[in-house]
C-alpha cells in the first residue's frame, strides 16, 4: 500500500456521522451529543441522551432497526439496550470504533 493513501484512510475512519446512519451490527464511538431545544419534542433531547449515558468516548453497537422505515433504532451501550427514534439518534454523532475483540 502506498504511503500517500494512509492519511485518506484515517480521515474516512474519523468522519463524523449521525447515529441514525449506522448499520445493524456496527460498533461506533460517540464523539458528540448535540444539545439544545428540539423542534419535534420542544425539549433538550441531547441533554436527555447525555443523562442516559450517551457520552463522548462511549462505544455502542446498533442491534436492530424497526420496520418499516428503520425506526426505532435499537442500540446497546454496555449491558443496556435503548430504542431511539431517528430524530433522537440524529443528535448523536459517532465515528467507527477502533477494532477490538470486545463488544459493547
Amino acid at each position: 500500500m502506498p504511503l500517500d493513501t494512509f492519511p485518506e484512510t484515517v480521515a474516512i475512519a474519523d468522519k463524523l456521522m449521525p447515529l441514525s446512519g449506522v448499520g445493524i451490527g456496527q460498533i461506533v464511538t460517540i464523539r458528540e451529543v448535540r444539545t439544545g431545544i428540539s423542534e419535534p419534542e420542544g425539549g433538550d433531547i441531547g441533554l436527555r441522551l447525555l443523562e442516559l449515558g450517551f457520552v463522548e468516548g462511549e462505544s455502542l453497537r446498533v442491534i436492530a432497526h424497526g420496520f418499516p422505515g428503520r425506526e426505532p433504532i435499537a442500540v446497546r451501550i454496555g449491558n443496556t439496550t435503548f430504542a431511539l427514534r431517528r430524530f433522537e439518534a440524529d443528535h448523536v454523532l459517532v465515528t467507527a470504533a477502533p477494532q477490538s475483540g470486545t463488544k459493547p
